[in-house]
């Protein structure tokens, strides 16, 4: 199955040049090209694309805001965040607007590709140092004191136990080494833990961890 990526960043070169990586690529298509967040929201409406590559500094709609929309109104298209910036605050925001993945623009070519199909996959993509950026931003707020969501009471003990392993940033297979459990049943515990907590994927299943206080940073 061919994969359909839309590329949204506000200078031309810089899409042009994704837009030849993807379509050079086995399995993958580009079926689209933005230049402002306005109008990556409109021709992803149209297309109806599998992942968007989004920027996050554009004009008339930033790519957090542009991201917002598109994860709040097409719940099956996935975005994957690329900037410059390796800043916090731009971290937290993208995956609070529901973005699967943030990369830096200077990602080899071939990781892009593979982060592309990670994302389409349905997984996300969090790299140990986002994740400690994520984990740094929730050490600055305060805690919470909204009372925790109703899914969170209907999870198990070995529920909760991955979930605050996955919020300290455990991939997959050193959840299976950490536990004794095989991989198998970590992507079953991980596939309860989405449907409990009404997760779109695993970067909300940390924004979740903390923002309950099932887990607490430090």
């Amino acid at each position: 199955m061919e994969l359909r990526v839309l590329v949204a960043d506000d200078q031309a070169l810089v899409r042009g040049s994704f837009r030849v990586l993807i379509d050079t690529a086995p399995g993958l298509r580009a079926v689209g090209e933005a230049g402002t967040g306005a109008e990556a929201v409109e021709v992803a409406e149209r297309e109806r694309p599998d992942v968007v590559l989004m920027d996050v500094r554009m004009p008339e709609m930033d790519g957090i805001e542009a991201t917002r929309r598109i994860c709040r109104d097409l719940p099956d298209v996935r975005v994957l965040i690329l900037t410059t910036f390796d800043l916090d605050s731009y971290v937290y925001a993208a995956l609070r607007a529901g973005a699967s993945g943030f990369l830096l623009k200077d990602t080899p070519p071939a990781d892009l590709l593979s982060a592309i199909r990670v994302i389409a996959s349905g997984e996300s993509l969090l790299a140990p140092s986002v994740t400690r950026r994520l984990i740094a931003e929730f050490v600055r707020r305060p805690a919470p004191s909204q009372p925790p969501p109703a899914g969170l009471e209907a999870l198990t003990e070995r529920e909760r136990e991955v979930l605050a392993l996955i919020a300290r940033g455990l991939s997959n297979a050193e959840l299976a080494e950490h536990l004794h459990l095989s991989p198998a049943t970590i992507k079953t515990h991980i596939g309860h833990l989405l449907a409990k907590l009404n997760a779109r994927d695993r970067a909300q299943l940390v924004i979740a961890a903390y923002e309950t206080g099932l887990v607490r940073p430090g």
